[in-house]
């Protein structure tokens, strides 16, 4: 029993060491994933702002082919019944 406590206390101090490196690669990730995730921030503004914008550009030409197709075919057959 006494010859087994060096080598648990070994494996032990081993283990703290894997241990200690994994939380500092795991520090290291979260800290670029808090980048990460402020440029996601950032992209996901510029995004809704192009959707945004193409949403009002397509909105107002809709708006405004819809209006003057259906203007036109009213303006033809009011003219039409006339003559």
């Amino acid at each position: 029993m006494p010859s087994q406590k060096p080598r648990q206390l070994s494996h032990l101090h081993a283990q703290l060491a894997q241990l200690t490196a994994n939380v500092s690669d795991l520090e290291n990730l979260i800290q670029l994933t808090a980048i990460q995730a402020q440029s996601m921030r950032g992209l996901g503004g510029y995004a809704g702002g192009m959707f945004m914008a193409a949403s009002k550009v397509l909105g107002e030409e809709t708006v405004k082919g819809t209006g003057s197709s259906q203007g036109g075919q009213a303006d033809g057959g009011r003219d039409q019944e006339k003559s």
